[in-house]
């Protein structure tokens, strides 16, 4: 029995690794590829996980929903919502310089996240949306977790591929060109604007559709599940350490910083109830110390953004 607890548990820590992988694979998008300092991811990601819920949630009385539609709808659906949102924030706030345009997208997050909570006609305010379809939910519990892990790996490694073809693209040399230089960018001729605010919309999707697997994945999705410290700030986190630029840091990051997360949680509520409640903040510590480490090391990241010119021309000095 407690052989398959710990499978359980680590079924559900993969689970989680693979919706952070995504989220940051989003805010590698919008922060590696084109320097946009999003600080409220935690919108885009509530914009998701209510939108699948309102699509694939059964009737209730006294709020929009009950269209029962299939899961895959609701996760279409929640990329949807979540660019569309994006667009006129980012007509606006992509204008700002990076540390404003942070200063704007945690206000705007802020303003989502207060609309989910003071609207229970279009998202049950506190008590959330509960009772939502989770894929092969019929299963046995273990079976249930295993296959929903496969198909959250699925869609992560889907997203992976697009995005790394895109970040080896002209697409992605133009978006690193307009990131490090914006002058020399707009001096051959490149829409910075327009670019940029595709970078913010993509970037948004992806983290929308995070908020969708991780609301099916608890069946429910309440206010208290759209925290900025979990949704915003450990993400950006998951990246810094990862390696901001390089998609395989992203995720990297997502699964150490994630870890570190539960492993401590674990320790924390082995102690007594008076201690436990305040060595929750050592959680904190740990994922702050760490960040210092590699920012004092490796100020890159764990594994660097790739620099496709210098490895050109190692290729190109080796012998003949």
């Amino acid at each position: 029995m407690e052989l398959m607890g710990l499978l359980n548990y680590g079924l559900f820590l993969a689970v989680f690794i693979g919706i952070y992988g995504l989220l940051a694979l989003g805010l590698n998008i919008q922060w590696g590829f084109a320097g946009l300092f999003n600080a409220g991811i935690a919108g885009f990601f509530a914009v998701g996980a209510y939108t699948s819920a309102i699509l694939t949630s059964a009737p209730a009385d006294g709020r929009l929903g009950g269209f029962e539609m299939p899961f895959f709808v609701g996760w279409i659906g929640a990329m949807i919502a979540a660019a569309v949102i994006a667009w006129p924030i980012g007509k606006i706030c992509l204008r700002f310089r990076s540390d404003y345009l942070a200063i704007a997208t945690i206000g705007i997050a802020e303003i989502i996240r207060l609309v989910i909570k003071s609207e229970p006609a279009l998202t049950n305010g506190a008590r959330g949306i509960t009772g939502l379809p989770r894929p092969f939910g019929d299963f046995d519990y273990t079976t249930s977790l295993a296959a929903y892990l496969v198909l959250v790996f699925v869609v992560l490694a889907i997203a992976y591929v697009l995005v790394e073809r895109q970040f080896n693209a002209p697409w992605g040399r133009m978006m690193r060109a307009i990131r490090d230089n914006e002058a020399a960018a707009r001096a051959m001729g490149k829409n910075i604007e327009y670019r940029r605010l595709e970078a913010f919309i993509f970037g948004a999707a992806l983290m929308g559709l995070g908020g969708a697997l991780f609301a099916h994945f608890n069946r429910s999705i309440t206010p208290e599940a759209v925290d900025p410290m979990v949704a915003t700030f450990l993400v950006w986190i998951m990246l810094i350490l990862g390696g901001s630029g390089n998609n395989r840091g992203a995720i990297l990051g997502a699964a150490v910083v994630w870890i570190i997360w539960s492993m401590s949680e674990i320790a924390t509520d082995q102690l007594p109830h008076e201690y436990a409640v305040k060595a929750k903040y050592v959680r904190l510590f740990l994922i702050g110390l760490l960040l210092q480490l590699v920012l004092r090391f490796r100020p890159e990241g764990i594994l660097p953004e790739p620099l496709r010119g210098d490895l050109r021309q190692t290729k190109d000095s080796g012998p003949h």
